[in-house]
């Protein structure tokens, strides 16, 4: 018997679901929260309190104020403006590394559940071999042939990626294969291919999505410690990992250095789980249906 429920998954494109995605706490303050992570990195572009590239030696290491109200790094920049220009490395990492992971791992999990056979077992054992390269080990490879940025970093999460997509998408498809409108159609002499997009694909989107955004909390945070180890984004550019990187050594001259870069990422972090979480819920019909 099939695992997966024979009543539809909710639409996300009906007003019920949207009012029930504002009733659902984890949901609405995860929303909350990424909406104001990409708002602060659309802001960036147009406006910041000061400069973020501007050094000014005779106003470093200076407390929030009225003037810089996170206050100043160690070479006088403006941390708030720093923070809000953060923020488009953390997205940018996040979306691309995220893309290239759904979109090949997901090709090759729809194709490992329809083929079946070796082309599965080859797919599986081929995802088992790159779970062998952690995304910063993979990152320190490609550092030592092309050197530290953004670009190597966003290929080595993309790729670790590549695999838990592919995992998460064979699963779900290899049950939606099992269903009786499947063989419905395949009666009707319908091609595998056509099967994969008329009808695997639609019903495991929900799924593929509340992945994505787990996976997308999971790239800041390695965007983060990459840049921490100098393997990320590179000077000028501000990256909330390298601002706790420079701000470990002034930890007890300026200990807010450190807080507000963590803080951001904390509450990136929480953001998108709390709204993977709310959309899981709210996509899979057996929880759907007990609101």
């Amino acid at each position: 018997m099939s695992a997966l429920p024979t009543f539809p998954a909710p639409s996300p494109h009906t007003p019920a679901f949207w009012r029930r995605a504002l009733r659902h706490p984890s949901c609405a303050i995860g929303a909350v929260l990424t909406l104001a992570l990409v708002l602060s990195a659309l802001l960036s572009f147009v406006w910041t309190p000061w400069p973020p590239y501007e050094m000014a030696m005779d106003a470093a290491l200076q407390p929030p104020g009225a003037q810089h109200w996170l206050g100043t790094d160690a070479y006088g920049r403006d941390v708030a403006s720093q923070l809000l220009v953060g923020a488009r490395a953390s997205i940018a990492v996040g979306v691309i590394a995220v893309g290239i992971g759904l979109a090949l791992g997901a090709a090759l999990g729809l194709l490992a559940a329809a083929r079946g056979g070796w082309v599965e077992e080859a797919v599986m054992r081929l995802a088992d071999f790159t779970f062998a390269f952690p995304a910063l080990l993979l990152a320190i490879m490609l550092t030592a042939v092309f050197g530290p940025g953004m670009v190597n970093a966003i290929i080595a999460i993309g790729i670790f990626y590549i695999p838990t997509f592919a995992r998460v998408t064979r699963a779900s498809a290899k049950a939606v294969w099992a269903r009786e409108y499947i063989l419905a159609a395949r009666a009707c002499g319908r091609g595998p291919w056509r099967i994969t997009f008329e009808h695997v694909l639609p019903n495991i989107a929900s799924v593929l999505i509340v992945q994505a955004t787990i996976q997308f909390a999971l790239a800041i945070l390695a965007e983060a410690a990459l840049s921490y180890l100098g393997l990320g984004t590179q000077p000028p550019q501000p990256s909330w990992g390298r601002m706790l990187a420079e701000a470990q050594t002034l930890m007890f001259q300026a200990p807010l250095l450190a807080v507000w870069p963590g803080v951001a990422i904390a509450l990136a972090v929480l953001g998108l789980n709390l709204l993977g979480d709310g959309l899981r819920d709210l996509l899979d019909p057996r929880l759907s249906r007990q609101r």
